[in-house]
């Protein structure tokens, strides 16, 4: 064996890998960092390779166990048990981040709490972001552990907390604030759970997954997750229904069961990187995600007689402080030895453009889901004779052309692009989302249903189209031993995205109630009896209070003129209209659909913006590629030695092939 070989280091390897941007790096490093044949790599093995009987008996049985493991279970019936496995993890994460949106009125009446009574609007804000906050803060760190201590091991625990925090959630014994504590501090633990699933789910699949069929696992994967998002809110409108507690209770068989599952099927056959965790890189990181994301979900509030929170001290020190942390993250992790995300693999231009387009598709995607809940839980369903207390069930099932239009195209998609590439596919799938947006513009507030279910419909299906070969590009492109931080990066983008969409949206849907509201409002108050004084006062309080009130499906209108008695020197007929169904959604319908266009077309330039980043992906050429240069790392007897790889340099399948042949014929 060469000299070159047996002082191989595998983060010179790592590096130069990481660094390669038009090669497929993942490829590039499983060339000459791992061998099935020879244990592992050079990394594990030192040079030892068992074909020449060098190396200690623990690197030889290693060594057969990794081969035995990476080709027998790809060519088995374990990637298929890897793929159902991840893809209940995924979809129960997801469908808990989503569940509560649409049921949250049932719960709080459930806990006898009123959400829109100013101090109550952070338990509101809580019990919406706190899930998707941590989840989006531990994904990145969650994955990187993975990668240090088994990507299984990671997910098998993350299915353990999710079940119990499950089991936790459904018997809250308190009422009022306290109750609400109760179910936001153990879904923070579920969140905590969920993290590890989503983070560690792909980085699974790529290791289970040869490169030819990564896209239509992906596909299944991705599709389920981004779904659950819709489920959710089904499935939260049918159980709240019911009973407030059987939002929770469902999840319960699924985390234990799930948990029991993946200990008793899946097993480590990824590679693992042994390291020190980067401490300093892993606070600076969560506090600096998490006072940013803070920052925006406060923004959002009222605060000194302005109707949103943009100048607060809280917001402004948030916003400051958690760029400020981290930039001094990313500084962090160009220096230390063993970062929580090595940030070279931004290098990689089919890694780093699809998170960002993953980022803003989920920006979009988040800000759509929002609007289309209150557009039908406080406007349309109403004036079609729902009450306010069937809405939630409601919304849910008119929402289900969305979700269909995932289910069809996702899985679809991801079997095409591991053919044909995943550009077109994702780059399409984005601008036919966008065309959905302006399609939803022209339709009136009142609209045609038929009309609308086609156009979510057609949105659905440009996000299925989009998501797997997406996830599938960026996967395929990192270095096997990076797949989970990788992963957790990908998904704390997803997250991320997700969290900063309420920010944003909610800010533009609020700027543009706050341009017409207040007058239509106190027309609408003035011109059934009430003083115009009081009308005046009630029309220029902060829209936000209109805008949740229509999100949870509230008529808000009794409770703002209650207090000052005026109702009960109204006459009858008067009071009837006020207090009724119709009232409140025809008053806030015009400003509504104003706010609506401001929210779609940013929207829709959004995802043009997005379309463009993805189609940087490569295609078909790229799947070959990869494809060819995987064979060889499973076909070649020993590992290759890294003075064939120099940093920066492209690394092609028929390189890779050509070494191996004439290290055999050696």
């Amino acid at each position: 064996m060469a000299t070159s070989d047996r002082n191989a280091s595998p983060s010179d390897a790592s590096s130069s890998d990481a660094s390669s941007s038009d090669a497929s790096p993942s490829d590039a490093s499983s060339a000459n960092g791992s061998s099935p044949a020879t244990g592992g790599g050079i990394a594990e093995n030192n040079g030892s390779s068992p074909a020449t009987g060098g190396g200690t008996a623990e690197n030889n049985g290693r060594a057969d166990a990794e081969a035995n493991g990476r080709r027998g279970l790809r060519g088995g019936h374990y990637k298929w048990t890897a793929l159902s496995n991840t893809t209940l993890g995924i979809l129960a994460a997801t469908v808990n981040a989503s569940i509560v949106i649409i049921s949250l009125p049932a719960i709080f009446r459930g806990i006898h709490l009123n959400p829109l009574t100013p101090g109550n609007i952070s338990y509101l804000l809580w019990m919406l972001m706190g899930y998707l906050v941590v989840s989006a803060v531990l994904v990145v760190t969650l994955g990187r552990l993975g990668d240090i201590y088994g990507r299984v091991k990671m997910y098998n625990l993350g299915f353990t907390l999710f079940g119990l925090g499950a089991l936790a959630l459904p018997f809250d014994p308190l009422k009022g604030p306290g109750g609400a504590l109760w179910l936001i501090g153990f879904r923070i633990i579920q969140a905590v759970g969920g993290a590890m699933l989503m983070a560690n789910s792909p980085a699974i699949l790529t290791d289970a997954f040869p490169s030819n069929q990564r896209g239509m696992a992906m596909g299944i994967n991705q599709v389920a997750g981004i779904s659950g998002q819709f489920i959710g809110l089904i499935l939260g409108g049918v159980l709240a229904a019911v009973n407030w507690r059987l939002v929770f209770i469902v999840s319960v068989p699924i985390g234990i069961g799930g948990a029991i599952w993946s200990y008793l099927s899946l097993r480590e056959i990824g590679a693992r990187t042994p390291a020190r965790i980067d401490w300093l890189g892993n606070i600076t990181f969560a506090v600096g995600l998490i006072a940013l994301l803070t920052g925006i979900t406060y923004g959002i509030q009222p605060y000194g007689g302005h109707s949103m929170g943009w100048t607060s001290p809280v917001v402004l020190s948030g916003l400051i402080g958690g760029v400020v942390l981290l930039a001094a993250f990313c500084v962090i992790e160009l220096r230390v030895n063993a970062p929580m995300f090595d940030l070279r693999l931004l290098k990689i231009r089919s890694f780093s453009t699809g998170v960002c387009a993953a980022l803003l598709a989920s920006i979009s995607r988040g800000g759509m889901q929002f609007m289309l809940i209150i557009w039908l839980q406080g406007i349309w369903l109403v004036l079609h004779g729902y009450s306010f207390t069937d809405t939630p069930l409601w919304s849910g099932i008119y929402l289900l052309p969305l979700t269909a239009g995932f289910l069809i195209a996702g899985p679809l998609s991801g079997f095409l692009s591991d053919r044909y590439g995943a550009k077109y596919f994702a780059s399409g799938g984005l601008l036919v989302t966008a065309l959905s947006f302006i399609g939803l513009l022209l339709v009136p507030t009142n609209f045609s249903y038929p009309a609308f279910a086609i156009l979510i419909f057609i949105s659905g299906a440009g996000m299925g189209l989009f998501s797997a070969p997406n996830a599938a590009a960026v996967m395929n492109s990192v270095p096997p031993k990076q797949r989970g931080a990788a992963s957790g990066m990908f998904a704390t983008f997803q997250n991320s995205g997700f969290v900063l969409s309420i920010g944003i949206f909610f800010s533009l849907m609020i700027a543009g109630l706050a341009s017409t509201l207040p007058t239509t409002l106190t027309s609408g108050l003035a011109h059934q009896g009430v003083p115009h004084g009081l009308a005046h006062q009630i029309g220029n309080l902060p829209p936000v209070g209109s805008l949740f009130a229509a999100f949870l499906g509230y008529n808000p209108v009794h409770t703002l003129l209650a207090p000052s008695g005026v109702l009960a020197r109204l006459p009858a007929h008067n009071v009837a209209v006020l207090t009724g169904k119709r009232f409140f959604p025809q008053l806030i319908s015009g400003p509504f659909h104003h706010g609506l266009v401001i929210v779609f077309t940013m929207a829709a330039c959004v995802l043009v913006i997005a379309a463009i980043l993805a189609l940087r992906h490569g295609g078909s050429e790229v799947i070959k590629e990869r494809a060819a240069a995987e064979r060889a790392t499973f076909d070649a007897p020993n590992a290759l030695p890294s003075s064939v790889t120099q940093p920066e340099a492209s690394v092609t399948a028929s390189q890779v092939s050509a070494d191996g042949q004439g290290r055999q014929r050696r």
